[in-house]
């Protein structure tokens, strides 16, 4: 298995020095893409492929009053997210589950916003993964998916070449994916190569 393998479901010592990698290389494309979600201080929100766990720290602090879940299939990513929000794990508003995104065991319409953040190009079935979201969002929630690549640059063949499993979706395809699960309101936002998308349920 390649090093870069380790983006899709970081394992053993690469794994743990991928997912330190990625709360610091995808800082700059999450703090963008945050802007982009409006979220009540006391919100209930879940990060799907939660990873190294800097953006549950970062929701954890645009919702000083909310709860923030994390679900990632890779231990390792559960292990270091646990790390990084320990004290707000302590504090009760924070927890971390190991599973996939295409069946999680949360409750319907409990969640104010989902998101995604460098996560949907590993997604197995991407309409089966949005429909739970759907469900587990509250009727009126938002959904935010935050991408560093958007399909519309030359480079991007060079990550779906070195990763396996990697799929770069354009805007209008994850647009076309979202609302034929039901979701609208779908907005889309660029800077550069990066891509973040909101919509409603």
């Amino acid at each position: 298995m390649s090093f870069f393998e380790n983006t899709r479901k970081p394992v053993g010592i690469g794994g743990k020095l991928m997912v330190a990698m990625m709360n610091l290389g995808h800082s700059p494309v999450a703090r963008w893409g945050l802007q982009f979600l409006n979220a009540a201080p006391d919100a209930k929100v879940l990060d799907c492929g939660c990873g190294g766990g800097a953006n549950m720290k970062r929701l954890l602090k645009k919702c000083p009053q909310g709860i923030v879940k994390g679900i990632d299939y890779s231990p390792v990513s559960v292990e270091k997210t646990k790390k990084v929000n320990e004290t707000a794990i302590a504090e009760g508003r924070c927890a971390v589950l190991q599973g996939s995104v295409a069946d999680m065991i949360f409750a319907d319409d409990w969640f104010d916003a989902v998101t995604a953040f460098e996560t949907v190009y590993f997604w197995p079935d991407l309409p089966q993964c949005f429909r739970e979201v759907c469900r587990v969002l509250k009727p009126g929630g938002t959904f935010l998916i935050c991408n560093e690549s958007s399909g519309d640059t030359d480079k991007d063949e060079k990550w779906t070449e070195i990763i396996g499993g990697m799929t770069i979706y354009k805007d209008v395809e994850l647009k076309a994916y979202l609302e034929q699960v039901g979701f609208y309101e779908v907005q889309i936002h660029k800077k550069k190569s990066w891509l973040c998308i909101t919509a409603r349920k």
